[in-house]
């Protein structure tokens, strides 16, 4: 099962206003088994290691459209969610998916947002990959 977990330099680079998910690109990559999330030091895109190659995927990842948010005032949780993310007929394996923003002009500063882990590798083989988020949305905060 996958599970999100968010990179806490995310809510540093909000408060500094580094990221704006309503207007920035924000896009989504894909790491091998060989990658170990730090999710206390890992900020910047450079951090990333492990990027998968092959065919039907192109180094940087893609990019997540429709970013929508909601908000349920019952339980105070405010989540964001968008569309499923595809690389048709590629040949890739992959344990991570790493969310980003990639508006700014080089790795060093474009900010990761949340790692997403697959329990396992997952392969495709001329075949679609796809990532689906979960229904509850991409990531979610409870506010206290």
């Amino acid at each position: 099962m996958a599970s999100s977990k968010f990179y806490s330099g995310f809510f540093r680079s909000l408060m500094n206003k580094e990221v704006d998910l309503d207007t920035d690109a924000i896009k989504l990559l894909l790491c091998t088994s060989s990658y170990t999330p730090d999710q206390d030091t890992h900020r910047y895109k450079s951090s990333i290691t492990n990027e998968v190659t092959g065919p039907g995927y192109t180094a940087g990842g893609e990019a997540v459209s429709n970013i929508t948010y909601s908000y349920d005032a019952t339980g105070n949780v405010l989540s964001f969610s968008g569309d499923p993310v595809a690389w048709s007929a590629s040949t890739i394996t992959a344990r991570y998916g790493i969310l980003y923003d990639s508006t700014p002009s080089t790795d060093a500063t474009r900010p990761l947002i949340l790692f997403v882990d697959f329990g396992g590798n997952i392969s495709s083989t001329a075949a679609t990959f796809t990532v689906a988020w979960d229904t509850a949305g991409i990531g979610a905060v409870t506010l206290a």
